[in-house]
């Protein structure tokens, strides 16, 4: 996204990025306009294109920044983990959930606008999403070679994990029966029993 030089522009655009975070969760970006954008933040809408060619450009712009900081953070995590299957699982899953509970609006979006997304822009944010998946798929690859993990598929138990993971951001409040550190726990358990665990059809 280009960028207006100078404090005053900065802030603006931090607002831009804020603004259309939160009307997007809420109304869907087919829903909202650049006008109503710009009067969340209290400009007129022509001067949102200082910030972005268009919404396509802001939607796109959203959905990269937050999959890459989600890139970067698992980045600089796992160089803390031990070099094994199973510490590297435990890590990725704690990181998975405490990553994306603090970003319930940008986690939404970024599942639910990728069918708003241009040819080309769908391509760039799939790829995000496949690098970060490729992350999860190796560690369950290891395990499974190590002998430590049983898995019949690892794409697959990926794939189910991750939705699992990222389905708790549709229900999990703050102010419910649990505490995030609660259900982190819990489903750690059950990951753990997802790759540890042989499935009943399976002779021993």
């Amino acid at each position: 996204m280009a960028r207006k030089t100078g404090s005053s522009g900065e802030k603006t655009a931090r607002d831009l990025q804020i603004a259309a975070t939160k009307l997007f969760a809420r109304h869907g970006y087919a829903a909202v306009s650049m006008r109503q954008i710009a009067a969340e933040i209290g400009v007129q809408a022509g001067a949102l294109y200082l910030y972005t060619p268009d919404k396509q450009s802001l939607l796109f712009d959203l959905m990269h920044r937050h999959m890459q900081e989600l890139l970067d953070a698992w980045q600089e995590e796992s160089k803390l983990l031990p070099d094994d299957p199973k510490s590297q699982l435990v890590g990725f899953v704690r990181f998975h959930i405490r990553f994306h509970l603090k970003r319930v609006d940008e986690v939404f979006i970024a599942y639910m606008e990728l069918r708003n997304l241009s040819d080309s822009n769908f391509a760039s944010i799939t790829s995000q999403r496949q690098a970060y998946e490729n992350h999860l798929k190796a560690i369950l690859k290891s395990g499974v070679e190590s002998g430590k993990f049983n898995l019949a598929d690892p794409k697959l138990a990926t794939y189910s994990i991750i939705a699992m993971l990222t389905g708790i951001n549709t229900w999990f409040r703050d102010e419910g029966r649990l505490a995030s550190t609660s259900v982190e726990d819990i489903y750690l358990d059950m990951v753990l029993g997802i790759v540890c665990c042989k499935s009943r059809q399976q002779p021993d």
